[in-house]
């Protein structure tokens, strides 16, 4: 899609066709670092698709809340800091089943009891509510390959990644204008990539955390 000027890739992911989990160690328990890596370790078949999700250290592995297969692996990080991340509010990615939301971080600590079956935190939130996060200009003068995820008031997820340098703006205004969320969650920069088995795409970023949207199994045999 073009938005603005700017070339996005638009990937939909459907409650009652799809499955969402996270992914980060391989088998040997090392991070897989790439989607490269991810995808010699599944079948193809069963992705619809896979973006990186959300911010790492230098070990690739998460610096925030992380939740995979059920398994608390990482923590809700609050606390203050430089660079994106830490840009207040941040926001977490979570799901179980076919419920999917986003919400910020001290909301989802206040209000989320049971842990999900996945989740990742990152940041900031490009959307709050349906506004601009405030630190958020219009169109403020860094642009950059940048993607991020929102929820539709059906519960499908929508995952944007640009192709082409966007402002943290325009990535908000397409979420709120074109796609109808109200809250949206930056992923982040230039490492964002894409692995998308159907078109043959398949992005070279060094990544951590990865999120991988699957075929439930009746969509997959159909």
């Amino acid at each position: 899609m073009t938005f603005e000027t700017v070339a996005l890739t638009h990937c939909i992911a459907d409650p009652a066709t799809h499955a969402i989990t996270m992914a980060n160690l391989s088998a040997d328990k090392q991070p897989f670092g790439s989607l490269s890596a991810f995808a010699g370790s599944v079948d193809p078949e069963r992705i619809a698709f896979a973006v990186n999700g959300g911010m790492y250290g230098d070990d690739l592995k998460p610096i925030g809340y992380y939740v995979q297969n059920g398994e608390r692996l990482g923590e809700l990080n609050r606390a203050n800091g430089d660079g994106n991340f830490y840009m207040k509010p941040n926001g977490v990615f979570f799901g179980t089943g076919n419920t999917w939301r986003v919400l910020g971080s001290n909301t989802f600590f206040e209000t989320v009891g049971d842990r999900p079956n996945f989740g990742t935190q990152s940041g900031p939130l490009l959307l709050i509510d349906g506004k601009l996060h405030p630190e958020i200009q219009a169109d403020g003068p860094s642009k950059a390959i940048r993607n991020g995820v929102g929820v539709d008031a059906s519960g499908k997820a929508h995952f944007v990644i640009s192709d082409a340098p966007v402002s943290f703006g325009q990535l908000a205004r397409f979420f709120r204008d074109e796609l109808k969320v109200s809250t949206a969650l930056y992923l982040d920069g230039q490492v964002s990539s894409l692995w998308d088995p159907a078109s043959g795409r398949q992005d070279k970023g060094r990544v951590g955390p990865i999120i991988v949207v699957t075929k439930r199994e009746k969509a997959a045999a159909e």
